[in-house]
């Protein structure tokens, strides 16, 4: 039998980058795009390659134009870090696991390290996998920050918990990382929120704009460590512009939403440094009429439009800059 599991991307609605700084956000799942991981028994232990993990092209310019756009980063560290972190993980907690073998496949079609969790999803489908396979239980308010450790505590990759939360708990989410709540139970507070109508969102993103998302993180870590004021006075704005969008979300004020979405953007601007390409993209949605922040950390970016006719001709104008927009399906069917 072939255990299959899924975890789709995500985009941050409001609140973003503060989920590692004891701050507040707000996410939302983007069906459109998902990570896949096969596992069944065999006879001996083994991980197949994903396509970031290819070795082989057709050229040298092929393999050259890979690294530049997607660097060195494949899927197969994260399966195999997600598989030691499992492992621990029962060992800690005197889970006893049959000694039998099996095979690992992987396949993500969500775009590579433009701001949308693909690293996340395919840890948080691994976990599901492993947990399925060996009928292993984990609180699911846990599961985000297990997930987490593969990545901070296994490979050394500045992130936060905001991507696993939404991947675990699906749907919208609203997130409080309250420092002392945190330290004391290892997790958030996760509240699933459904409004009585979504908001009209748009995603854009372009692949040719990848980056390795810690980078800008290991940045605004350092000044957050070291106290920086002005990081931390935007830390503590993001948690009250996520209770305003949180209200706004509900309410179904989607003029005050827009106006949360860009100074969620805005603020970010004064702690980080941004592109200039994508800040040419937030620039050209504005241009529109429509609102426009990060979906995460760069490459990809959210917003509100009004309408069909608005969508259309915000959708015309991001492609001229090589940009593809969708609108997010965020539910079940």
């Amino acid at each position: 039998m072939i255990i299959t599991t899924h975890a789709y991307s995500r985009a941050g609605l409001v609140g973003n980058p503060s989920d590692g700084y004891f701050g507040k956000t707000i996410s939302f799942l983007i069906r459109n795009f998902k990570a896949t991981v096969n596992l069944w028994e065999s006879p001996h232990f083994e991980i197949l390659p994903g396509h970031g993990d290819l070795t082989r092209f057709d050229s040298v310019r092929d393999f050259l134009r890979d690294v530049r756009l997607h660097g060195y980063y494949g899927g197969m560290r994260l399966i195999k870090a997600a598989i030691k972190r499992f492992h621990d993980y029962c060992r800690k907690n005197d889970i006893a696991l049959r000694q039998d073998s099996f095979t690992v496949s992987f396949h993500s079609d969500i775009p590579r390290l433009v701001g949308l969790a693909g690293s996340s999803a395919i840890v948080t489908a691994m976990m599901r996998a492993l947990m399925q396979y060996y009928n292993v239980q984990i609180p699911k308010q846990y599961l985000p920050t297990l997930v987490l450790s593969v990545e901070k505590d296994e490979l050394g990759i500045a992130a936060g918990l905001q991507d696993r939360v939404i991947q675990t708990y699906e749907g919208i989410v609203y997130m409080d990382f309250d420092r002392e709540h945190l330290e004391k139970h290892g997790y958030g507070i996760y509240e699933p929120l459904r409004p009585p109508r979504l908001p009209p969102l748009y995603v854009a993103y372009d692949p040719a704009r990848a980056e390795v998302s810690d980078i800008p993180h290991r940045n605004l870590r350092a000044l957050f460590n070291a106290g920086d004021p002005t990081v931390l006075a935007a830390m503590q704005r993001y948690r009250q512009l996520t209770d305003r969008g949180r209200e706004a979300l509900m309410a179904g004020d989607w003029e005050t939403l827009g106006q949360v979405i860009n100074e969620n953007f805005d603020l970010r601007r004064t702690i980080m440094n941004i592109a200039p390409e994508n800040q040419r993209m937030v620039d050209v949605a504005r241009s529109t009429g429509a609102s426009a922040k990060f979906a995460g950390s760069g490459g990809a970016i959210i917003g509100l439009y009004r309408d069909g006719r608005h969508y259309q001709q915000l959708s015309d104008t991001l492609a001229k800059l090589g940009c593809t927009v969708i609108r997010p399906m965020i539910f079940e069917e």
